[in-house]
């Protein structure tokens, strides 16, 4: 059984029951990946080891990509 049959048959299920419905597949995964990836930063902090990357403070200047423009 895939993720949205099982998620289908739950749905379902709470709606029959008068619950709420359970969240759709993959409505968290970026709350988990960014979870998941400060969680790392931090146990390379508790280890002693050097941080790579980070957060970006200020976004990047995309260039343009029409001839003659600045930018």
């Amino acid at each position: 059984m895939s993720s949205t049959q099982q998620y289908l048959l739950d749905a379902y299920r709470a709606r029959r029951l008068g619950e709420p419905a359970p969240p759709a597949p993959g409505t968290h995964e970026s709350r988990v990946v960014r979870e998941w990836r400060e969680h790392r930063r931090f146990r390379a902090v508790l280890a002693g080891r050097r941080l790579r990357g980070g957060p970006r403070l200020l976004p990047r200047r995309r260039r343009s990509r029409e001839p003659g423009a600045l930018g």
